[in-house]
């Protein structure tokens, strides 16, 4: 069955070469290595504070990051939008499209963060239950000035994937390098030298997203680039624009907040399993980041050249861009998961965790770097794929329903009702979830469904 272009679409061929792809996916390997380096230095920076910081942080954070979850998902769909508009050579409806994504982003995120702000006793009172005075008084301080970055991140976000969208990733890693910088200096600064408490954690996050954003809203309203902000006070809404970012922007960020909302169902799970499976999920977690980093740059990547593809009806070009970034993703993926779990020995003695700890994690840590270099391709490659290809709701749902089924449901059975604990947990997640994801997104890139979802003109 071979994909029909778009109605009204002229088509035409996408080519990109070598030295395009490497200018598009280095910067972005680089920008996500240093995000997860920067958030691994940052939370050792923390740890000196004191108990009642690093669990205001986490409590926090387990919050605010569900917000960034679902505003990048948002930006992503946006983008999207905008590429398929590039890869029809309709410059003035990508460039309206980056503009309402803006616009979305900065009235929703100034909404959210207003209940945030409304409901803050109840979410402190209710969402974290139960918590000692002191771990109290470090949450609301916390929370109070962490949860004011949100509409900035998501500007920041929605910036990010315009600009990768013109091919632009260079511009992104230049911005992230200024937001850690700025993020980990403050701390350094604020923590070490001024001697603060948990304000010495919140300030610096507060204003090197807010910095971020100014840079990045600030240099796409020059009129040169492709896509570009104009005269806000001559913005108007465009309901057809509007819709197809709705149709594309909106399940990702359900999807996103979904999965998120998984996580923190399990690790609620994981704590009755007791400390020790609480420090091997920890760890777990922070090597999860660097098992799976290549393939999430690739990921994003893909995304522009997959929405251009599709934009401009070329679709044997989106399949074989994905075929050869996934060859890209699976030896990127398979050394650096061989290289951590030839180190694991090594890593495990910095942490100078109990033993029964230190089993576990290298127990999950093989468990899901194993698992990364086989099945995380598909099972997430894909589902990126289609979704760039306008086919957004179809991995919303299905993202959800492996979610609760496979990951959650299996995670309760293998880890509290079989006894297998933490462990247990992790099977459902890399093995089992991962698995079946391959297959149902695999089954559906190859009925072809996906290239009848382009956004319509």
């Amino acid at each position: 069955m071979e994909g029909q272009a778009p109605r009204g679409a002229v088509r035409r061929k996408i080519e990109f070469t070598n030295r395009q792809l490497a200018a598009l996916i280095v910067p972005l390997l680089i920008e996500q290595l240093l995000a997860i380096t920067v958030g691994l230095a940052d939370s050792l920076m923390v740890a000196t504070v004191g108990d009642a910081a690093i669990s205001a942080v986490s409590l926090v954070d387990s919050i605010s990051n569900l917000m960034i979850y679902i505003f990048s998902a948002m930006a992503a769909g946006g983008a999207v939008v905008a590429g398929q508009y590039i890869g029809r050579r309709e410059t003035e409806n990508a460039c309206n499209a980056g503009q309402q994504l803006m616009v979305l982003l900065l009235v929703t995120s100034l909404l959210v963060t207003s209940l945030l702000y409304l409901f803050k006793t109840w979410v402190l009172a209710t969402v974290f239950g139960a918590i000692e005075p002191d771990v109290m008084a470090a949450t609301d301080t916390y929370y109070a000035i962490v949860m004011a970055s949100i509409p900035a991140i998501a500007l920041y976000n929605g910036g990010a994937a315009i600009f990768r969208t013109m091919e632009r990733s260079d511009v992104t890693l230049k911005v992230s390098l200024l937001m850690n910088a700025i993020n980990v200096s403050g701390n350094a600064l604020l923590i070490f030298g001024l001697h603060m408490d948990v304000a010495g954690v919140a300030l610096p996050t507060l204003v090197a997203r807010y910095t971020a954003a100014a840079v990045i809203l600030g240099m796409l309203c020059n009129k040169k680039l492709a896509l570009h902000l104009s005269n806000l006070r001559a913005f108007r809404l465009h309901p057809r624009l509007m819709k197809n970012i709705f149709y594309i922007g909106i399940p990702s960020g359900v999807e996103n907040g979904m999965f998120h909302l998984g996580r923190l169902i399990l690790f609620s799970l994981i704590s009755t399993f007791g400390t020790a499976s609480i420090v091997a999920n920890a760890i777990g977690n922070t090597l999860g980041n660097f098992h799976i980093f290549s393939g999430q740059a690739i990921n994003l990547g893909l995304t522009t050249l997959i929405s251009q593809c599709v934009g401009a009806g070329d679709y044997d070009q989106a399949r074989y861009y994905l075929k050869k970034l996934a060859k890209v993703a699976y030896a990127l993926m398979a050394a650096v998961n061989l290289t951590i779990i030839a180190l694991l020995g090594p890593i495990l003695r910095v942490y100078d965790v109990s033993p029964e700890a230190e089993r576990l994690a290298i127990t999950v840590a093989l468990i899901h770097g194993i698992a990364s270099i086989f099945l995380w391709m598909p099972s997430f490659m894909l589902p990126n794929f289609l979704r760039a290809s306008g086919d957004a709701q179809y991995t919303m749902l299905l993202s959800m329903l492996t979610m609760w089924l496979c990951r959650v449901l299996f995670a309760y059975i293998l880890g509290k009702q079989m006894g297998f604990g933490v462990v247990g947990v992790w099977v459902a997640h890399a093995i089992l979830d991962w698995s079946v994801r391959s297959a149902v997104f695999l089954l559906r890139y190859r009925s072809n469904r996906w290239t009848t979802k382009a956004i319509k003109s």
